[in-house]
C-alpha cells in the first residue's frame, strides 16, 4: 500500500486508534510537569500541545474526532492557565470545518457501491476535491443533469465498522474525556461515563445516512418558505446508507462570520436560538448537533442549517415539563419549579424533596440568559460560569447535585443547550431571549422583528404557540 493510501486508511484496532492520542496526551502531560517545575508555562508550550491534540484527532476519523469537535466549541472553564484557553480552542476549531480528506477514487468507489454507478455516470459534474471533510464523511460539489447544484456527502470506507468497534469500547471515550482536562478542567467534575455514553449514542445515530436524509427532509418540510431559517432539500433518489445528496448551499463559514458587524451577529444569534429551541417547542424536534461547522451564515441575516445525523424528538408531555421549569424559574416560583422537577423524575416522590428555594437558585444560575436583565449578551465567560454552576460537585450546589438524578433525555437536552449557548457566546449575541421564550411558553406577542416574521409563518402553517 502506498504511503498516501496508508495515511487515509481507517484504523480499526482499538489500541491502534487510541495510541496516537494517548501518546500526544502523554507527551503533553509530561511537558506540562517539566514546564511547571521550571516555572516556564509559556505560550509556545501550549501551542505545541494544542497542535498535537488537533493533528491526531483530525486523523482519527470517527469517535475521537467527533469528541474533539465537541470540545472545540463548548465553553468550559479556562484551559490550564486561563491565558492559553484560546490557543487550545483555536487549534481544535480546525476540526469544525475540515479534516484530512480521502482520495477521490475511494469516494468514487463508495458512490458506486451505494448507488450502483460512479459519480461521472450519475452526475453531470462532480468535483474531484471535496469542499468539506469531517469526522465521518466528506462532501463533494456536483451538478445534476437538470442543472441543479447539489452537495454529495460520502462516508469514509470502513469508518462505520471502526466507529462501531470504538463505541463498544467504553474506556476509549472515558479515557479521552479524562485526558481532555488539560483543555477543559471542568470536564473532570462531570461523570465521564455518563458523558461518554451520551456521546456514543449521538455518534452511533450519525452513521446511517438514510436516517439523516429522513431527518433533513422532515426539517426541510417544516421550514420550507421560512423567512430566515434555511434547510437544504434532499434528493432522495441519490441517497443511500453511506451517500447523501442534497441541495447545494453556499454561505459564510464560522471563522468569517465572527468578523462580521455585531448587529449582523446578533441577528444570526437570534436565528440560531429560534431554530434550536423553537423547533423543540413547536414541533418536538431538536437539531442535536449545534456546532459552528453546521451553520452557513448569510449577509441578509438568514442562516442555513446542515447535518441532521442526530435529531432528538420529545413528547408533548416533555415539552410541557420544560415549559413549566422555564416559566417557574423566570417567575421565581420555587414551589412550582420543585413540582416541575418532581414531575419530570429528577427525584423520587417518596424521597425527602430537596429544598425548593435551593433548587430554584441552582437553575437560575444555569438559566442566566433568561433571568438576567434583558436584552442579554451571551459571552464565553458567562457560558463557562453557567456550566460551573450547573455541574460542579464541589461548587455551591454540589450537595444538591448529588441528590438529583437527571433523566437521560434532559441530560441530553442540557448538554446541547450548553453547545448552543457556547455558539451564541462566541458571537457575543445580544437579544431579548426571555421575550422570545415568552412567545412560545406564554403566548406573548413577538419580542423582535424576527418574532413577527416567525409568528406569521407559523400562523399560516396553523401551528400553535408550542407543544405541551
Amino acid at each position: 500500500m502506498a504511503e498516501q493510501e496508508r495515511s487515509h486508511a481507517v484504523r480499526r484496532g482499538r489500541v491502534a486508534r487510541a495510541a496516537p492520542l494517548l501518546g500526544a496526551a502523554g507527551r503533553t502531560a509530561g511537558e506540562a510537569v517539566v514546564a511547571s517545575l521550571r516555572g516556564r508555562r509559556d505560550a509556545s508550550f501550549h501551542e505545541r500541545a494544542a497542535e498535537r491534540y488537533a493533528e491526531r484527532l483530525g486523523r482519527s476519523k470517527g469517535v475521537l474526532m467527533k469528541a474533539g469537535q465537541l470540545l472545540s466549541f463548548v465553553s468550559f472553564a479556562p484551559a490550564l492557565d486561563g491565558d492559553y484557553a484560546p490557543v487550545y480552542r483555536a487549534a481544535l476549531a480546525r476540526l469544525q470545518d475540515s479534516a484530512p480528506p480521502m482520495p477521490y477514487e475511494d469516494a468514487a468507489a463508495m458512490v458506486k457501491q451505494e448507488l450502483g454507478a460512479r459519480p461521472e455516470e450519475l452526475f453531470a459534474e462532480f468535483s474531484r476535491e471535496p469542499i468539506a471533510a469531517a469526522s465521518i464523511g466528506q462532501v463533494h460539489a456536483a451538478t445534476l443533469e437538470d442543472g441543479r447544484r447539489v452537495a454529495v456527502k460520502v462516508q469514509y470506507p470502513g469508518v462505520e465498522a471502526a466507529i462501531r468497534a470504538d463505541l463498544s469500547n467504553t474506556e476509549l471515550l472515558v479515557g479521552f474525556f479524562s485526558l481532555a482536562r488539560s483543555m477543559a478542567p471542568s470536564l473532570s467534575r462531570m461523570d465521564m461515563r455518563a458523558l461518554a455514553a451520551e456521546v456514543s449514542v449521538r455518534i452511533g445515530e450519525e452513521l446511517d445516512y438514510r436516517t439523516e436524509a429522513a431527518n433533513q427532509a422532515e426539517f426541510a418540510g417544516v421550514y420550507r418558505g421560512h423567512p430566515f431559517v434555511r434547510v437544504p432539500e434532499v434528493v432522495p433518489e441519490l441517497c443511500a446508507d453511506r451517500v447523501l445528496t442534497m441541495e447545494f448551499a453556499d454561505g459564510m463559514r464560522w471563522a468569517k462570520a465572527l468578523t462580521a458587524e455585531q448587529d449582523l451577529r446578533d441577528r444570526w444569534g437570534e436565528v440560531v436560538y429560534r431554530f434550536t429551541l423553537g423547533s423543540l417547542r413547536r414541533r418536538g424536534l431538536f437539531h442535536a448537533d449545534p456546532h459552528p461547522g453546521n451553520y452557513l451564515f448569510h449577509d441578509d441575516g438568514t442562516v442555513t442549517f446542515l447535518d441532521f445525523g442526530c435529531v432528538k424528538r420529545f413528547t408533548p408531555r416533555q415539552i410541557g415539563q420544560m415549559r413549566a421549569m422555564v416559566t417557574a424559574t423566570v417567575d421565581g416560583d420555587a414551589s412550582g419549579f420543585s413540582r416541575a422537577l418532581l414531575d419530570a423524575g429528577f427525584f423520587p416522590p417518596d424521597d425527602a424533596a430537596p429544598d425548593p428555594a435551593e433548587l430554584l437558585s441552582w437553575f437560575q444560575a444555569n438559566l442566566h440568559s433568561l433571568v438576567g436583565p434583558q436584552p442579554y449578551t451571551f459571552t464565553p465567560d458567562r457560558g463557562a460560569a453557567a456550566v460551573q454552576a450547573a455541574f460542579s460537585p464541589t461548587g455551591a450546589y454540589g450537595a444538591l447535585l448529588r441528590r438529583l438524578t437527571m433523566p437521560a433525555d434532559f441530560l441530553f437536552l442540557s448538554r446541547i443547550e450548553m453547545g448552543m449557548s457556547a455558539v451564541l457566546g462566541e458571537l457575543h449575541a445580544t437579544g431579548e431571549w426571555r421575550g422570545i421564550c415568552d412567545e412560545w411558553d406564554r403566548g406573548a406577542p413577538p419580542a423582535t422583528p424576527y418574532g413577527e416574521l416567525d409568528q406569521d409563518f407559523w400562523r399560516e402553517r396553523h401551528v400553535g404557540r408550542s407543544l405541551g
